[in-house]
């Protein structure tokens, strides 16, 4: 008796932890890697990602209608049962070609598995507290998916765990007991939908870290790369679940989910800053275990519902809503924008911390009222009071940051040339993590529209970055970027200027490579003069020809007047073929010579063949 009662609800625990466990490892992880070990394209994985969406949505709201027609292991086992399946098909080389109909059960099974189990989760914790069960299950659940041999493992081996992780929980869903739990906590429930208006915002920041991080290589190295950082997830995970469920216990409710979204919202936040990377590391499975710990414990036993028919309907929409719509919605933020809006955290906190302050509001509205007054009084006051920095206590260079900041050019441009790519053939040495981490604040980037800007210094002098930015399109005609001339109305211009001037980092490793380089004699003989032609009037024509836009509008700034048409092609007889091919991709240092990184090894090598044509004497001006 006394081992009973010491493992009382021991079949809940490892129930929640495997539902956790598959979802995780598998669902929402290495089901998509599986695809991608078969040779599935990235484009193909959206509509497969659909369809397990809609089938979670699907079946996560038609379970409720089969509670009260079937026996809570019936279900938790056709559950259980379905997922199996999803994990042993993908096991097999087809899986490629079923990827859509194994999505379709994995978001069956999940969504029949969720609503079945928190429904008739008392029915498997003894006299153990369904909250307790709650918090141990979901800590185990996360700490396993993060031990190493499981996180790093090949996502057949992914595959097969989850399979197996199914089979155990039949096994224990089969050996239901007699509903009979600890008395739960009973407090003022806010209205349902603020419930699900508040997981939902959880889910979407959480699923949208969760992709940032997956796919951003420094965020990952810094948050799930190495044995020391998936133990310590591993750890974080199961001590904040445990620490939820306690605090679920002693009626604070409102609380878990308040850290939740301070923890979430502030490790979003920092991961927009690299150097922070560590802390949002420790924020973010915390923020994660808090929430998930209140997304078992509030349907199976703290929504106040009134019969088991409630607390089932609660449920399938609160996983249809709050996990499955969430979760895309997080999913697609990530994709699509690469960050986190700090607009976007701001909400969700507003939206998680609503029924905490409405409860505040109705007891201490007259003290709040108080203290906005004090507040709007304050700022302005203090912002009046505030010295602000003067143009001799910042440098030209230092200045130039903070227009760079302000004008959002991080929006465009990247400053990170990332290493072993091709990114150090095109902008220049790789760029070292530990010059991003001391940034303040990193200005890595949030989407490549422009080029990479991190040895910009190198490849562009002051009069072409100054031309550049006042008129863009008269420099490259292909450019979607607008005009800064207004910059140049004060100092603001010249600052930005020097600042982007500054961006380089002396490699020789890297001079020797561009002297290296030159077209293949494949791409040579492939190469078109007339393809060249063309290529002369887009790229090179405004600086060259007598009437290009760019020679016209700054023919007085350049260090030194750009050769025309002639001096080009008498140029280009002095000069080996592979040496003039160096020229137009990399530029002429000392001069305003841009390179063409963009342009291909074949189009490059078309230039140089009309560079050299005699057609070009007479080429008409």
């Amino acid at each position: 008796m006394q081992i009973e009662r010491i493992f009382a609800g021991w079949r809940g625990v490892a129930l929640v932890a495997v539902t956790y466990a598959y979802f995780l490892i598998f669902a929402q992880f290495g089901f998509l890697a599986r695809l991608t070990e078969l040779g599935v394209p990235a484009a193909a994985l959206t509509p497969v990602m659909t369809a397990m969406a809609f089938a979670g949505i699907l079946f996560s709201l038609a379970t409720p209608r089969l509670i009260d027609r079937l026996r809570p292991s019936t279900l938790v086992c056709s559950g259980l049962a379905v997922s199996a399946l999803a994990a042993l098909i993908a096991l097999a080389p087809v899986a490629s070609m079923l990827a859509v109909p194994i999505a379709l059960l994995i978001g069956a099974g999940l969504g029949i598995l969720t609503v079945a189990l928190v429904t008739h989760l008392a029915s498997w914790c003894g006299s153990r507290s369904i909250v307790l069960v709650a918090g141990i299950g979901t800590g185990l659940g996360y700490a396993f998916c993060n031990v190493p041999a499981v996180f790093a493992g090949k996502p057949s081996a992914q595959a097969a765990i989850a399979c197996g992780l199914c089979v155990v929980g039949i096994a224990v869903a089969s050996s239901q007991r007699a509903e009979s739990v600890a008395q739960e906590p009973v407090f003022a429930s806010p209205p349902f939908l603020m419930i699900l208006a508040a997981f939902a915002a959880l889910v979407w920041l959480d699923s949208a870290a969760f992709f940032i991080i997956q796919h951003t290589a420094l965020l990952k190295a810094g948050t799930w790369t190495g044995t020391a950082h998936l133990w310590i997830n591993a750890g974080v995970h199961f001590v904040a679940a445990v620490g939820a469920a306690l605090l679920l216990r002693s009626r604070h409710f409102p609380v878990v989910l308040c850290a939740a979204v301070l923890a979430l919202g502030a490790a979003c936040l920092l991961l927009a800053h690299p150097a922070s990377i560590l802390s949002a590391s420790v924020l973010y499975p915390a923020g994660v275990s808090f929430y998930s710990v209140a997304l078992v414990a509030y349907p199976s036993s703290l929504s106040g519902a009134a019969s088991l028919g409630e607390r089932a309907r609660r449920a399938g929409w609160l996983y249809a809503v709050a996990g499955w719509t969430g979760s895309a919605l997080g999913i697609g933020m990530g994709q699509h924008l690469g960050m986190v809006p700090s607009g976007f955290v701001v909400l969700a906190a507003a939206v998680v911390l609503l029924p905490a302050l409405r409860a505040v509001w109705a007891a201490r509205r007259r003290e709040l009222l108080l203290l906005a007054g004090a507040l709007a009084c304050a700022v302005p006051l203090w912002r009046i009071a505030q010295p602000s920095a003067t143009a001799a206590t910042l440098s030209a260079e230092e200045r130039g940051r903070r227009v760079y900041i302000a004008e959002g050019c991080i929006s465009c441009h990247s400053q990170y040339v990332r290493p072993s790519s091709l990114d150090e053939q095109m902008w220049g040495p790789s760029t070292p993590v530990e010059r991003v981490r001391a940034q303040a604040p990193p200005l890595i980037g949030n989407r490549r529209q422009g080029p990479d800007l991190a040895e910009v210094g190198a490849r562009r002098s002051t009069f072409w970055l100054r031309a550049h930015l006042m008129d863009p399109v008269a420099l490259s005609d292909h450019s979607a970027m607008p005009p800064y001339a207004f910059l140049f109305g004060d100092a603001r211009g010249d600052d930005l200027v020097s600042y982007l001037a500054s961006l380089h980092t002396p490699s020789a490793e890297h001079v020797q490579a561009q002297a290296a380089w030159r077209p293949s004699e494949g791409v040579w003989a492939t190469a078109s003069v007339s393809e060249g032609e063309r290529l002369y009037g887009r790229a090179c024509a405004t600086c060259h020809d007598d009437r290009g836009a760019a020679r016209l509008r700054w023919k007085d700034g350049f260090h030194k007047s750009p050769p025309d048409r002639a001096a080009l092609h008498a140029f280009a007889q002095s000069q080996p073929r592979d040496a003039l091919a160096r020229v137009v991709r990399f530029g002429m240092s000392g001069t305003d010579m841009p390179g063409h990184e963009v342009l291909a090894d074949h189009d490059i090598a078309s230039l140089v063949l009309w560079l050299e044509s005699p057609m070009l004497r007479s080429t008409p001006q």
